[in-house]
């Protein structure tokens, strides 16, 4: 398998298409993946949602037909999907700054090329992983919509921890029956623009069960059984904790034969004691690629 390879082929086909539909499930079938895991790929690998980068090559395409003359602003706006010149005018006008009639006539245009991806292993950290087989449990605790923070402390997070009384945390502790027998972290439901640190999701904090009970006052998010890949590293934190994150979508998932599933990202840590060596396990859902 060559994912680089797949995704840059399908990345021609979009390029092929700007002018016309693109079918999506042609496009994740070329890459060789669900369409869902095209998009997550994707955005993970260009920092972008892949509607907004097909939006701006399409703008992009439109600067070059509108300086060379190529017909009038109804029809580029047309050749590149808007049903009216008002909406592409506005569209052009808030990416490029200027109005699509004066493009002919400016000294400059703005462009937005087309991408390839190519894979850059930074080095430096070793990545410790396993896939496991994990049966059906639940994830039970305090839930709440929180924004999207890469680096750093997230303080909304930070403030729901604060939010759990002790009487709350003992009884999470009274639940836990699988291996995992510490607080989990567990993040879903993110909104499209995770990767530009855009938006918010939804944060669990909790336990980890297989329990069949009534569990009063908490939230509870069921998941299904399914593959992990289950990664353990040690250093200081959070920033050991959020490189690895990084290298995971960056790095190992395109290089692996793997692809994500949907579901909750789960992180837990050991020992708290000593900021500079906490250990920590980040769980991801993945299935093998056919």
């Amino acid at each position: 398998m060559n994912m680089l390879k797949d995704m840059n082929e399908a990345l021609q086909y979009m390029e092929e298409h700007l002018d016309s539909d693109i079918d999506f499930q042609e496009v994740a079938d070329i890459a060789g993946v669900s369409e869902y895991h095209f998009r997550k790929l994707f955005s993970y690998l260009s920092g972008m949602t892949l509607s907004s980068y097909i939006r701006n090559r399409r703008l992009s395409q439109a600067a070059f037909d509108l300086q060379r003359g190529s017909g009038r602003i109804l029809d580029v706006a047309v050749k590149y999907g808007y049903d009216s010149a008002d909406g592409f005018s506005r569209a052009f006008r808030e990416w490029s700054g200027v109005h699509p009639s004066e493009v002919k006539n400016s000294g400059s245009l703005k462009l937005f090329p087309r991408l390839t991806f190519q894979l850059t292993i930074q080095g430096g950290m070793d990545m410790d992983y396993s896939i496991a087989e994990k049966d059906a449990f639940k994830l039970v605790g305090i839930k709440k919509r929180v924004p999207i923070v890469f680096d750093g402390q997230n303080q909304e997070i930070m403030n729901l921890a604060g939010s759990i009384t002790a009487e709350q945390r003992e009884k999470l502790g009274q639940i836990r029956n699988t291996e995992v027998k510490t607080v989990v972290n567990a993040s879903f439901n993110f909104d499209a623009g995770r990767n530009e640190e855009q938006g918010e999701l939804d944060h669990l904090i909790g336990s980890i069960t297989t329990l069949d009970a009534d569990f009063g006052e908490f939230d509870v998010v069921s998941v299904p059984a399914g593959s992990w890949a289950i990664f353990k590293m040690e250093g200081p934190f959070p920033g050991v904790l959020q490189e690895t994150w990084a290298k995971i979508f960056s790095e190992w998932l395109p290089s692996s034969n793997y692809e994500l599933r949907e579901g909750p990202e789960i992180s837990f840590n050991g020992d708290m004691s000593d900021f500079e060596k906490v250990y920590s396990e980040i769980w991801i859902p993945v299935n093998k690629q056919q």
